[in-house]
């Protein structure tokens, strides 16, 4: 038994350590290969922002539009030249679609957790079919998104999904206890009729958004290099109100006047059908 619980707890720092502040302090010297250096904030995006915002809106409109059978209440709500532009976007399926089909028919490629290919790293990402490009918006990190002045300390013990972006801000992807319910909590709060304003399901086993799986991407290694990293992206006012449904982020106050802080993970070369999706857990700017 003890040597259960210590295998356990080894396997668990092996994944948390990457995720705590004081030992990568310690350790960013270490290893470099496994870092990604950054000469300053605005060399950090890979892909432009009106380039993510596109990906994501091709996606999620092709989700939708393969989705209307559902979507009665939604698309009651909106003005009638939207309801027809989602009437005509494509055409009624013959059969339905998973998420995962209409990932692929839209970007060439799809993307779902499996078994990791790394030794005692529990789940990882993999691209189960087609081709990810290089420089394509592969996944999103979900979860409640703090400012770096909220309350954040219960949700973060033993939390290895906490995600620090540049300024300070958090995003808590754990789908798992007090976090989990916190999301459900904040996401129900923002509703707007039959509007939702952000996504749930990635809590559950049935995903609506099959990009929202980037929580359980891992980290590289010396001999396992980074095929994707990690980039922030700011939702713009003018998104589509009938599309924030598939946005896999809230905010933790209502009271935010800020845009939606989002997370996307950019493939950094052409990734193939199989290939686990790798990143680098922290990126130093100069």
């Amino acid at each position: 038994m003890p040597g259960r619980l210590l295998r356990g707890l080894r396997q668990w720092w092996r994944s948390y350590r990457y995720r705590f502040v004081p030992w990568i302090a310690l350790n960013i010297n270490h290893n470099p290969r496994t870092r990604r250096d950054v000469p300053g904030k605005r060399e950090d995006k890979v892909l432009a922002d009106a380039e993510v915002l596109a990906a994501l809106l091709r996606v999620f409109r092709a989700l939708l539009a393969h989705d209307l059978p559902r979507q009665r209440e939604v698309l009651a709500a909106l003005p009638e030249p939207v309801r027809s532009a989602y009437r005509h976007l494509l055409p009624a399926p013959p059969h339905a679609r998973s998420p995962e089909d209409v990932l692929l028919q839209t970007l060439g490629f799809s993307v779902a957790r499996a078994a990791s290919s790394l030794v005692s790293a529990g789940r990882g990402v993999f691209v189960t079919r087609g081709l990810a490009p290089r420089g394509a918006v592969v996944s999103m990190y979900p979860g409640t998104v703090y400012q770096k002045y909220e309350p954040v300390f219960f949700q973060s013990i033993g939390n290895p999904f906490i995600f620090r972006c540049l300024d300070g801000v958090l995003i808590d992807g754990n789908d798992k206890g007090i976090s989990k319910v916190v999301y459900r909590s904040c996401s129900g709060r923002d509703r707007l009729g039959p509007l939702r304003m952000s996504d749930s399901t990635w809590l559950t086993s049935e995903i609506q958004n099959p990009l929202a799986v980037g929580q359980y991407v891992n980290n590289c290694s010396n001999d396992r290099p980074a095929n994707v990293c990690y980039q922030e992206f700011d939702v713009p006012p003018s998104f589509p109100v009938e599309l924030k449904q598939y946005l896999p982020n809230t905010t933790y106050s209502c009271a935010q006047q800020r845009p939606l802080r989002c997370v996307v993970l950019i493939a950094l070369r052409d990734v193939s059908q199989g290939e686990e999706l790798l990143s680098n857990y922290y990126t130093i700017v100069r």
